[in-house]
């Protein structure tokens, strides 16, 4: 059985083996303290516009998901991941103003 540090699941890339979206971060991770466990991964929503606009919604990832913990990344199974909007350089947009002028 392999053993690590809670502090070294922080700021591991978490990617869904799904369908390979990169999900974030660890930001923090939720230990049972009565039995010594990890309960939970928690990813933090993403900024909206440089965090003037709040960030979208935290991922919550149960342990029971977590496939691999690697060097530099976690490999989870989420078959429900959560909906995520398309971001300007995905869509190939130029003009970061663009959503203000629809």
């Amino acid at each position: 059985m392999s053993k690590c540090h809670v502090t070294e699941l922080r700021c591991k890339e978490v990617i869904n083996d799904v369908d390979g979206e990169r999900l974030g971060l660890v930001g923090d991770v939720l230990v049972d303290t009565e039995c010594g466990r990890v309960v939970k991964l928690l990813v933090y929503g993403r900024s909206k516009f440089l965090g003037l606009f709040g960030r979208e919604e935290d991922i919550h990832i149960p342990w029971e998901d977590v496939r691999v913990v690697g060097e530099e990344t976690i490999l989870v199974c989420l078959k429900n991941p959560p909906k995520r909007e398309i971001s300007h350089s995905q869509r190939g947009n130029s003009s970061v103003f663009s959503d203000f002028f629809k």
